[in-house]
């Protein structure tokens, strides 16, 4: 799975979103939170609880992302093209983001890019782990996982020779 939303999903993703968006530490950071999230195993929070989507989403994550002045416009261009209707509401999202991994990546694209910081490098797991936290206030945080996982992310994403969006097109 991992592979898959490494070489179709974030691209996809990328690809409705504007290009300033798109780099190697936004796709290894995006990478390194469904690690930290999900696993890219679960698309339901475990033990039925609000997260949704690999990114694991609550109903106020996808409000902030909305609502939030960096990400608004962004994600509502995102949901355009994306075939959702303008009146769309952050409660049928917050339920499409189980079953829609492109729209959940372009939710978690968005909500780190509410973060001031720029996205970390191989070399800064720290940084991650503070944007992480800011971004996604996890209610049980587990920063011991967080180092090898952001490194796991940052070799995939460096030895995988990732389509660009033009290339995806192509195919």
């Amino acid at each position: 799975m991992i592979d898959s939303i490494l070489r179709y999903t974030i691209p996809a993703a990328m690809d409705v979103l504007p290009a300033e968006m798109s780099s190697v530490p936004s796709t290894a950071m995006l990478l390194a939170t469904g690690l930290q999230e999900s696993r890219f195993l679960e698309r339901r929070q475990i033990s039925h609880g609000p997260a949704r989507g690999f990114w694991q989403f609550e109903l106020a994550g996808v409000e902030a992302v909305m609502s939030h002045p960096s990400s608004a416009m962004h994600i509502a261009a995102a949901l355009r093209q994306l075939r959702y209707p303008h009146t769309v509401l952050p409660p049928f999202i917050h339920t499409a983001l189980e079953h829609n991994d492109v729209l959940a990546c372009c939710f978690a694209r968005c909500l780190l890019w509410t973060h001031p910081s720029k996205m970390p490098t191989r070399e800064d797991p720290d940084r991650g782990w503070r944007i992480y936290v800011n971004c996604w206030r996890p209610g049980k945080p587990a920063p011991n996982t967080w180092s090898g996982l952001f490194l796991e992310a940052w070799e995939r994403t460096t030895n995988v020779g990732l389509p660009t969006p033009n290339e995806l097109r192509k195919v």
